[in-house]
């Protein structure tokens, strides 16, 4: 049976053209069609490879793109007077729309969290005393994109197989769970590539990435990185 990650539970099309367009630093309003047409494909590719339910959106998300960039390839009506049609303009209206909405969740989110933490007055001789706040605290939440990247450059720096062997390997995805609980057991926070570096078969780094996304999404661990790009943080949820 094939081990199947349902994508819903993660983030949309709009999520990965907001993560591309922050990854090339692009202006919102002026998107590289084509570069981003390009890219957006190279993660549908790797999803698939992950055998990840890529949803009907994120199809329907690329025949917008070339339909895009095939409109911007053709030469524009020009009336006097008048500036031409960008063929961007409603896709950007629809991200800029999304993004907003999406930026006011998150301080919902946000708001509901700090409400979390007040205590009516009455109980105000129970309020634990503040502790020091680690450096951790400030990390910046990763998203499936950003996940897909360190996946991305793990399978680029595996060895490179001038021949193949036919051999059955036998690996799980509940293996590999375990395989980094158990990690998260010995040591406080295990970095992404470090997690992946010693692991030689492409099918195992297969495994074990979808078994991350299993825990990620179970909230067994949480995944995090200092600044855009970085090493991934992996910490454990589970109380010892």
């Amino acid at each position: 049976m094939r081990y199947r990650v349902k994508l819903d539970i993660f983030e949309g099309p709009f999520d990965l053209l907001l993560f591309l367009i922050r990854r090339n630093e692009v202006d919102i309003y002026d998107i590289p069609i084509a570069r981003i047409t390009e890219q957006f494909l190279d993660y549908i590719e790797v999803m698939k490879l992950l055998d990840l339910n890529v949803a009907g959106d994120f199809i329907e998300m690329v025949a917008i793109l070339m339909h895009i960039k095939a409109r911007m390839l053709l030469p524009r009506l020009e009336i006097p007077g008048e500036e031409p049609e960008d063929p961007r303009t409603e896709l950007v209206e629809r991200l800029i729309e999304y993004k907003r909405f999406k930026e006011a969740a998150l301080q919902l989110d946000e708001l509901e969290d700090e409400r979390r933490r007040v205590f009516p007055r009455k109980y105000f001789k129970f309020i634990p005393r503040e502790e020091e706040i680690s450096n951790e605290e400030y990390l910046d939440q990763v998203t499936l994109f950003d996940l897909i990247v360190a996946f991305r450059r793990a399978l680029d720096n595996m060895p490179k197989v001038t021949y193949h062997e036919v051999r059955k390997i036998e690996i799980t995805v509940e293996q590999q769970t375990e395989y980094i609980l158990t990690l998260l057991k010995e040591r406080e926070m295990i970095l992404f590539q470090d997690l992946m570096k010693d692991i030689k078969e492409k099918i195992i780094l297969i495994v074990t990435f979808i078994a991350l996304l299993e825990l990620v999404r179970k909230g067994d661990v949480t995944v995090r990185q200092s600044q855009l790009f970085e090493d991934i943080r992996i910490k454990s949820k589970i109380a010892a």
